[in-house]
């Protein structure tokens, strides 16, 4: 597989994530369409525990999509190398599933260690086009 299939799949499972993390959230919390009248925004601010934690995971994905999407777009618009791309969209990609279970699970130093080694792979990417 090139870099640029790769890339396709990896910004496509990366933009799936904060929607698995969502209804884990609504599933958690006991939300119920019917009695709680579609504002499941409003009630899951309102959540503890596993449903609030999975919130969290939910709203720290999307908050990290555009580094990631703009990381991995930059890196193919200037021809970074395959090996690099790959790689490091393969450690973003596990690194951020780990997160999210050690978020899930309530493990917060673990849980910020793997944010930062997560967050530096798109930082890594920008970097390696600059050398371009």
């Amino acid at each position: 597989m090139n870099s640029l299939h790769f890339s396709i799949w990896a910004i496509i499972i990366a933009c799936i994530f904060p929607y698995v993390f969502s209804k884990i959230a609504v599933y958690k919390s006991g939300y119920d369409l019917k009695q709680h009248g579609g504002n499941h925004r409003e009630f899951l601010q309102n959540s503890t525990g596993l449903a609030a934690r999975a919130n969290a995971v939910q709203q720290n994905s999307f908050e990290i999509l555009p580094l990631f999407i703009a990381s991995i777009l930059m890196a193919e618009y200037l021809v970074v190398s395959d090996r690099y791309v790959v790689m490091l969209g393969t450690a973003f990609l596990i690194l951020r599933t780990i997160y999210a279970i050690c978020y899930l699970l309530d493990y917060p130093r673990l849980r910020s260690l793997v944010w930062s080694l997560a967050t530096a792979c798109p930082l890594a990417l920008l970097v390696l086009c600059t050398r371009i």
